[in-house]
């Protein structure tokens, strides 16, 4: 309470945008059979054009991202990631779809939230330098000079991807969260930085092989969700998806430390394709 004579204060507003990166939700949806009966061909034309208008990427005040999709098998019909630097304009898409004429049809049955991160284990110019003499690579060499020097063109803008990322034009979406374990005799929170970085280096070099196949991107929701990253992979076809996901539960870092969650798996459509596909 303010004292008389006394200015009250007041508190500055929290911050919800991050120091760097974006917010992240995705987010799945069912369509409830019933709830669509109930409505008139009018009103189920008039939520169609209102979602759609919600979720076209282009209408102004969009989030910064955001991805249809139809889902495959049980879990889910339609599926959404949405990306921004607010985490507010994130969740108004998920409140005004439910306020719309199709709220009572489109039931949420599952969502991530998280943030975009460069992790810990992608080497800076430093320790790359470390790595290629490691690997036999004599500095001031001009094999070793032309290494480092691609390495700090790339460096930035692949931390700029990771964190304000550009969704790649491929039809096939596909996310599951996944943890470190702390087993006993595998707590991967136990090991030394060194024996986690080299782990991750040989998974991703096993990731690299697919590139021009699969895009990957790990957000992470450690203290937001009840997982600790979240994977999103783009694929060019299906199995893409199926054969990066194999190859690199074979790396230590997947085959011994990794615990992974539910996979949803869905094509990428317009907003208006997605709703005639699920037969709204």
């Amino acid at each position: 309470m303010s004292h008389p004579g006394h200015a009250s204060q007041e508190l500055p507003p929290p911050s919800i945008e991050l120091s760097e990166g974006w917010h992240c939700l995705h987010i799945y949806y069912r369509i409830n059979a019933a709830a669509l009966a109930q409505l008139s061909e009018e009103e189920r034309a008039a939520g169609r054009e209102t979602v759609a208008h919600l979720l076209d990427p282009e209408r102004p005040g969009a989030p910064t991202r955001i991805q249809t999709f139809v889902v495959s098998g049980h879990k889910a019909d339609l599926g959404l990631m949405i990306m921004d630097p607010n985490p507010l304009r994130i969740d108004g898409i998920c409140q005004a779809l439910r306020s719309s004429p199709l709220g009572t049809v489109l039931e949420p049955t599952y969502s991530f939230v998280s943030i975009t991160e460069v992790s810990e284990y992608v080497p800076t110019v430093e320790q790359y330098g470390e790595k290629l003499k490691h690997d036999g690579l004599v500095p001031g060499s001009q094999a070793f000079e032309a290494r480092m020097n691609q390495y700090g063109q790339r460096l930035p803008m692949m931390n700029k991807q990771r964190l304000c990322p550009d969704f790649p034009p491929w039809p096939v979406h596909c996310f599951y969260p996944m943890n470190k374990i702390r087993h006993p005799l595998a707590n991967w929170y136990m090991e030394p930085f060194s024996k986690r970085s080299s782990l991750m280096a040989e998974h991703a070099t096993s990731g690299i092989k697919f590139a021009g196949k699969v895009s990957q991107l790990i957000t992470a929701s450690t203290g937001l969700d009840d997982w600790e990253w979240g994977v999103t992979l783009w694929g060019r076809t299906p199995e893409y998806i199926k054969e990066i996901v194999y190859t690199m539960r074979f790396d230590q870092a997947s085959a011994k430390y990794a615990e992974f969650g539910p996979f949803y798996v869905g094509y990428v459509m317009s907003p208006v394709d997605a709703l005639a596909h699920v037969q709204i």
